[in-house]
């Protein structure tokens, strides 16, 4: 999923929440909502560490390629998983979970932007028949 969909998919659901619970926290919405979508810096990161170069549009174009080249796979009949996305893993999520309960409950507003966001890819994933693409769990991946 793009990520313009999920910065809109992000702020609708914290209005939602807002809507549920008008009594948060504008940092907790906040969190929730820049959350939805900065959990997809692990794209950019993996941009970055296999093409060498920090510019965002290149992080673009870098996946854009990814893309062409997977359908191209697809075609043949290969299915062949992505790059890891560190961030979109179950570890991950717990790391943030228990920072919410060992640290501070500010990581409980980021897990739930977390876990809207992962929702959201899965169900991406999903109906394009890619959810073999993406590995979800760290230990699977090695």
């Amino acid at each position: 999923m793009l990520p313009r969909w999920h910065i809109l998919l992000g702020f609708l659901f914290s209005l939602l929440v807002y809507i549920i619970f008008p009594q948060i926290s504008l940092i907790n919405l906040s969190l929730v909502f820049l959350s939805s979508f900065l959990i997809d810096f692990d794209h950019y990161l993996v941009a970055v560490i296999k093409t060498k170069n920090i510019s965002l549009f290149n992080a673009f174009a870098y996946f854009k390629k990814l893309d062409k080249e997977e359908q191209l796979r697809r075609k043949k009949g290969i299915k062949q998983r992505g790059p890891l996305m560190i961030f979109h893993t179950i570890e991950f999520h717990i790391l943030i979970l228990l920072a919410a309960i060992f640290i501070t409950p500010l990581f409980y507003a980021i897990l739930t932007g977390m876990i809207f966001h992962s929702l959201l890819d899965i169900i991406d994933l999903r109906s394009r028949e890619y959810l073999y693409h993406r590995e979800f769990i760290l230990l699977k991946a090695f």
